[in-house]
């Protein structure tokens, strides 16, 4: 099967004058190599593509694949991860994970909590602040956590982020409207201890592939799994698996967000316990960090047994099943027209 690969490679990015805080979620040359030799592996012709622009161009010059292994971020909006699904979808070109309404959805991580706790998912209370006089309404306890509402990679989360006054609240939601010019989500602060959970599969199909406990250790930024703590994990963040009936629970509390947000084929969902030990929703990473080394579902799958090739192969089997599906239900659709 001939599988294209769409991304945004950070080097390409630096060449034109981005910073490395401004790629951050971009991806190194190794993860894009290791996505191809796992595909082959698994009897695929890879082909490398590159970002929107570049698929749009190979598109019009009427190249295609039977699947678009998609990892592309994108660059602006909110719209930005959902832009190389929407051509795909445009061409009927299958492609991995999600489509380009979750996609926009999960960025965008007011609206994301505000259907995860539509669908009885737990998470904590929250405010948007996309003006600072917008701060005289919010009635929330302290202490409270603030964040950009659409940025990854712990962008925009530091030290600060914990915030235990009005006055702070007030500076450094005025220093991220300036710094992300996007609103700012601030959300009641849960104490407890930080878990990601890996999942795989679309709907009924999706299953917990397993939950790491995010530990900081005593030379990590205090208080989260903060931008700097990500990107410079070593020494500083221990990731330990968790087991029992703790783990039965955060699968549960995942399981039900990722189907609440009709998240397809695999990724990560976070979680933070709250005062009372229950699981909180965080966040959903829909395009989750593919580094076989360095990102977190592949130290999750690591830890449990799971090699990359296999993660890999999971994921495009779950596209193909869904892809398979869909062809065979607009077939009988016809016939029964």
């Amino acid at each position: 099967m001939r599988v294209g690969i769409t991304f945004d490679l950070k080097e390409a990015y630096f060449a034109a004058g981005f910073t490395e805080e401004e790629v951050a979620e971009f991806d190194r040359p190794d993860t894009i190599r290791a996505i191809a030799d796992a595909l082959r592996e698994l009897g695929h012709t890879p082909e490398s593509i590159g970002n929107v622009k570049q698929l749009a161009a190979r598109l019009v010059a009427g190249d295609r694949w039977d699947l678009v292994f998609n990892i592309a971020e994108g660059l602006y909006g909110f719209g930005r991860e959902a832009q190389i699904p929407a051509l795909l979808d445009a061409w009927r070109i299958p492609y991995t994970f999600s489509d380009p309404m979750a996609l926009s959805l999960a960025l965008h991580k007011g609206m994301t909590k505000r259907v995860v706790r539509d669908c009885g998912v737990p998470t904590a209370d929250f405010a948007l602040i996309e003006a600072l006089s917008d701060l005289a309404a919010i009635d929330l306890p302290y202490p409270l956590f603030a964040k950009p509402v659409a940025e990854g990679t712990g962008k925009g989360i530091d030290a600060v982020s914990r915030i235990s006054s009005a006055k702070q609240l007030n500076t450094v939601c005025r220093d991220l409207l300036v710094r992300y010019r996007q609103p700012v989500l601030v959300e009641t602060y849960l104490p407890g201890r930080e878990f990601t959970v890996g999942v795989i599969g679309t709907g009924r199909e999706a299953r917990i592939l397993g939950a790491m406990e995010v530990l900081l250790g005593a030379s990590a930024e205090p208080g989260a799994y903060s931008y700097n703590n990500k990107a410079r994990f070593e020494g500083r963040v221990e990731y330990r698996l968790t087991e029992g009936e703790l783990a039965r629970s955060l699968g549960q509390v995942a399981l039900s967000a990722w189907r609440s947000l009709c998240c397809r084929d695999g990724g990560r969902i976070d979680l933070r316990l709250d005062a009372d030990g229950v699981p909180n929703f965080i966040e959903v990473n829909p395009l989750a960090g593919l580094n076989p080394e360095i990102s977190d579902l592949a130290i999750l799958c690591r830890l449990n047994g799971i090699d990359y090739q296999a993660l890999i192969g999971m994921i495009v089997n779950s596209a193909l099943q869904r892809t398979e599906s869909s062809a065979a239900l607009s077939m009988a659709d016809v016939e029964a027209a």
